[in-house]
């Protein structure tokens, strides 16, 4: 293949991305969908890319055609790799799905806290640094559905979604009819849709329910929610330093919470994508979408759902610039714009979004919600 001709091309949709009049939708729409026949996937073994849930802001959807689906064979040659870098539910439930709000143990001592081989270099993974810390008490999974409920109906909380009336969520999880209704999409990654009525109850939009899921890890959940949660649960949200510290399980220089191998024994450890990312989910973990809080192995430290299944709030203000020095007790900038984020979710695939590794981490704005964001609490004493 005449590769030469290939970089314009791409060169040029970057271009557009960039500069496009939100003004003028149809000139917006025609750019989503029209591909031209040169142009070809890039390679599977990019590892620099994502699956644009760090993208997640409310002020950067445009105008789409609804004819096409953007999850089509074009949608995802356009928006591939290269292209991306840079309800009340208390009644009718199974009373066997409760999950005990439970805390572990994280014991006393240091870690070596990011990586000196960086996977997403933009991403601010490195460089390594030991960090010492002091013991707390982490939440053993994601909050549920059945837990943040009991939030709820204890304080009558509305979550920002709520307030805002709408949520992101991926598209391969919409029905037909709500995906009719919608025209918008996620400038830098079109399978993220904006949905009218998707909030922590309804997480693909107002047809869906949490009634069969309540052992699920609640969605849709900003920064400013999560942190509403934990302090009305007398906890907090982790630091950056404290959830990775957490997510090792005490196992030095490994990539994910149980070591190296993605899948060792042939097993799953983690509810990732498997297949094409964004086309085909082949569920080969079992799961298409979340997985109950407590599925896989837990790691070392018994923690549930490090990596994978949902993405977790952390405490701290992104920044990507960080001190090879020696640090004790962490907690980030004092100000930013984003959040830091971990851990990735069930839309993680190595060729896109290689971000289901400890060290790895991404950022959304605090207001931020989608279809595969949660959270886990800490505290300095067990609750």
């Amino acid at each position: 293949m005449d590769t030469s001709a290939i970089f314009p091309c791409w060169a040029f949709i970057i271009m557009c991305l960039i500069t496009v009049d939100f003004t003028s939708s149809e000139t917006i729409a025609e750019e989503l969908v029209t591909v031209s026949e040169t142009d070809t996937l890039a390679s599977s073994d990019s590892e620099s890319s994502s699956c644009g849930c760090d993208s997640l802001k409310r002020d950067g959807v445009v105008s789409i055609d609804r004819e096409t689906s953007l999850l089509s064979d074009q949608a995802a040659v356009k928006y591939s790799k290269k292209a991306n870098d840079g309800m009340e539910v208390s009644q009718g439930y199974n009373q066997d799905l409760y999950i005990p709000d439970k805390m572990v143990l994280i014991p006393a001592g240091e870690f070596l806290m990011g990586t000196d081989n960086p996977e997403i270099p933009q991403d601010g993974e490195g460089p390594q640094r030991r960090v010492h810390l002091e013991q707390f008490y982490m939440d053993i999974h994601e909050v549920s559905n059945q837990e943040f409920q009991k939030f709820v109906n204890a304080t009558s909380y509305v979550t920002e979604a709520e307030k805002f009336g709408d949520s992101f969520v991926f598209e391969g999880l919409l029905s037909e009819a709500v995906k009719k209704q919608i025209s918008q999409a996620v400038a830098a990654a079109p399978w993220w849709l904006p949905v009218k009525g998707a909030d922590w109850r309804h997480p693909e939009g107002p047809d869906s329910t949490i009634t069969d899921r309540l052992d699920h890890p609640v969605l849709h959940v900003s920064w400013s929610d999560a942190d509403a949660y934990c302090t009305w649960a007398g906890k907090r949200l982790p630091t950056e330093a404290e959830w990775e510290y957490a997510c090792r399980g005490g196992l030095d220089n490994r990539l994910f919470p149980w070591g190296n191998k993605l899948h060792p024994k042939g097993q799953h450890y983690a509810n990732l994508w498997q297949g094409e990312f964004p086309s085909q989910n082949t569920g080969e973990d079992g799961y298409t979408q979340t997985s109950p809080v407590m599925s896989f192995p837990a790691n070392g430290y018994g923690l549930y759902n490090m990596v994978g299944n949902a993405w977790e709030w952390t405490s701290d203000w992104w920044i990507v610039h960080h001190t090879s020095d020696e640090l004790h007790n962490p907690k980030g900038p004092e100000t930013g714009t984003d959040r830091v984020k971990k851990g990735g979710s069930y839309m993680c695939h190595k060729s896109y979004c290689y971000r289901y590794r400890c060290a790895a981490r991404s950022q959304n704005t605090p207001d931020s919600s989608a279809s595969n964001l949660g959270f886990r609490c800490v505290s300095k004493n067990e609750r």
